[in-house]
């Protein structure tokens, strides 16, 4: 079957009896023909090759009527009827079906409603670092990167002013908005699989709710005849730069330039569904698959304050409020002495910390691999079936790589594992009325697993050392399913563009929250007073059993620290022995109603309005519990609650009516 749909503006000319023929033909699924013929014959005959985009451009004709042929892939296909031309024609789509019946219908004009919209000749022209597609997003005027957003290591985007959090993605019409750290899932998805990127802000129709900032919808490329693939690999390495001006040789970077090197390699494939002697798919099933990977190692320079050789040894030396020194010579407590030991020793004296700066260059590693499939399904004349799975795996940056420095099972690293999978059914009813279905899933795992469970964490408030273990095998995960459905209805007249439609968004997510159940021992803050003798060099500054210790030094060698914290699981609540989960229901479910009405061909009117309904918050494990008074008065019982009320509470009354004059 061939389906072909062609883009016709048509402009007058000069003249009123010529006109100039421009237009963009397509396949059924979107992807444009390169090198189909497109033909208009009357009183004088003009024929136009489709370029790499599918565009086209016929020499300026007379007013009157014509025969329209289409050849494609050595197809010929032949309006039945005749096209009348004149200087004020509207645009058309044409329709060849497997018979190669011809069908033309008006189509409406677009009206560009803030944002931008990039081809995929164009996304993959532009240069991109790191070829994450999202930073298209800032060509958009009004659009920059939110930096309080990113906490998911994905790109956010403030639009109009709003947070990033507000902006919603889509890929083939299905969200894909992150549930749990907002954004986009995805980010890195291949340039080479994307046919085009759709960015809409500020006035926005009412089919796109849930955000207010913006709405980018991602359309994936799909196979087509023949098969066409590529590959490709794109590098960067410090040892390529030239030495920029302030990258100084030190005792930290030897070489001056601090150590970077990025890969990314992939590939693309698509064409036909054919098994041979079992299914030939030709004019019916496409695939198009993809995989890209990432690998980057950066190079950052770390500046740690840690003890020096005769702080091991137990000397402490002290400025006292007259301004005299004396050196306090603590016996060390054996388990401190330990730690001590693990740390490295100084190696620039003259650094931000004195004698006991420590400078080296650290390595911080991101590894990701994305793939995705799609198949496309032509379903008799009218029907078209579209099935996509993606997925990303990320793993790094190191949140935390000065820690690393000083056992690399203190590092936290991100790790994120995201699968997304669509189904949307298309019916073309008639050149003037279609529906379409569709049903997604979208699951996220943003996390930042620490591997070492057995020390504790040592901390310094006033800074005398980098902190020891500052993760204390602290827990935060994230597990967001997302469930998307949308059913939509379009109806076309030589006036208006009808559409409506409805649709539900449902969060099922699970959070994991404990802050240092390893303990943490804080060094510094307040008074502490000494448990053990601890002589001075000049005998005049000794600290007798139970004396304030002049300084968090002194308090550290004899190991008694200000305070101790530890995460535990309070077993008089619901949730039992564990620490800090939450599972969460969240609903949005809404319908809409918009036309665009040309009201000639100056003015076109957009309209609409839009219901939202979101459902309170809940929790389905009932672990949102407490006690009502934790410290009633005497005689009075305590009050328990499982998910009390009120929390959130649902909306009831949220029309969204939009209106725009173009």
């Amino acid at each position: 079957m061939l389906v072909l749909a062609l883009t016709v503006p048509l402009f007058a000319q000069e003249q009123s009896t010529s006109a100039l023929w421009r237009g963009l033909l397509k396949n059924s699924i979107g992807t444009p023909i390169v090198g189909a013929k497109v033909r208009l014959k009357g009183t004088s005959t003009a024929e136009s090759t489709t370029a790499a985009d599918g565009s086209f451009s016929l020499a300026a004709l007379p007013a009157g009527k014509y025969k329209l042929t289409i050849v494609a892939d050595g197809t010929i296909a032949t309006y039945a009827q005749t096209v009348t031309l004149t200087s004020d024609s509207p645009a058309v789509v044409i329709t060849v079906s497997n018979s190669r019946e011809v069908t033309v219908a008006t189509q409406q004009p677009t009206v560009q409603k803030g944002g931008e919209k990039l081809s995929s000749q164009k996304v993959n022209e532009l240069p991109l670092n790191g070829r994450d597609f999202s930073t298209l997003l800032l060509l958009a005027a009004g659009t920059m990167t939110d930096a309080n957003g990113a906490t998911n290591f994905t790109q956010q985007f403030a639009i109009n002013g709003q947070r990033g959090v507000e902006a919603v993605f889509a890929m083939d019409g299905a969200d894909i908005s992150d549930p749990e750290m907002g954004g986009s899932t995805f980010t890195n998805f291949n340039v080479d699989a994307i046919q085009d990127l759709q960015s809409s802000s500020g006035w926005m129709p009412a089919e796109i709710g849930r955000g207010a900032a913006g709405f980018t919808n991602i359309v994936t490329r799909s196979g087509q005849s023949g098969f066409h693939g590529s590959f490709f690999e794109f590098i960067r390495n410090s040892a390529l730069d030239a030495r920029n001006y302030f990258d100084h040789p030190s005792i930290a970077e030897p070489g001056g330039i601090p150590p970077f090197r990025r890969n990314e390699f992939g590939f693309t494939n698509g064409g036909p569904v054919v098994l041979p002697h079992v299914y030939d798919g030709r004019g019916r099933t496409f695939y198009f698959g993809q995989y890209q990977g990432f690998r980057q190692v950066l190079g950052t320079t770390q500046v740690l304050a840690v003890p020096t050789a005769d702080e091991r040894g137990g000397q402490d030396t002290v400025t006292y409020p007259d301004g005299s020194t004396d050196t306090l010579l603590v016996n060390v407590n054996p388990e401190i002495a330990t730690v001590l030991a693990r740390y490295p020793l100084p190696n620039n004296p003259t650094g931000a910390y004195g004698p006991r700066t420590y400078a080296v260059p650290s390595k911080v590693d991101t590894d990701a691999d994305q793939f995705s499939i799609r198949i496309d399904q032509k379903l008799g004349a009218k029907g078209q079936f579209l099935g996509r799975f993606n997925y990303d795996n990320l793993t790094g940056p190191t949140t935390n790589p000065d820690q690393t420095l000083l056992d690399p099972t203190f590092g936290v690293q991100y790790v994120d594992r995201q699968r997304n999978l669509v189904f949307t059914y298309t019916r073309t009813v008639s050149p003037r009325f279609l529906w379409s279905s569709s049903l997604s899933v979208t699951r996220t795992t943003p996390s930042f697993p620490t591997q070492n469970y057995a020390d504790p964490a040592l901390k310094f408030t006033d800074g005398l050392y980098e902190a020891f273990n500052s993760a204390a095998g602290s827990v935060m995960s994230a597990f967001g399913n997302l469930f998307h459905g949308q059913l939509n209805f379009a109806r076309t007249t030589q006036q208006h563009a009808v559409k409506w439609g409805i649709e539900a968004r449902l969060n099922r997510d699970t959070t994991y929250f404990g802050i240092s159940p390893n303990g943490e021992y804080d060094f510094g803050g307040g008074t502490v007073y000494s448990t053990v003798f601890i002589p001075s060099a000049s005998g005049e500054h000794n600290v007798q059993v139970g004396d304030p210790l002049p300084d968090t030094l002194s308090s550290l060698l004899i190991g008694y620290p200000y305070g101790y914290t530890i995460a535990v699981a309070p077993p008089s609540l619901s949730n039992g022995a564990h620490i800090g989960p939450a599972a969460i229901n969240r609903n949005d479910v809404n319908a809409y109603v918009q036309d665009t009405w040309k009201i000639n061909q100056q003015w076109v009117l957009d309209y609409g309005l839009r219901y939202e309904l979101y459902t309170p918050i809940t929790e389905r494990a009932k672990r949102t519990a407490g006690f009502l008074d934790a410290f009633p008065p005497t005689g009075v019982g305590q009050e328990y609650l499982i998910n009390p009320r009120p929390g959130y509470q649902t909306g009831w009354n949220v029309w969204e009516p939009r209106v725009q004059v173009n």
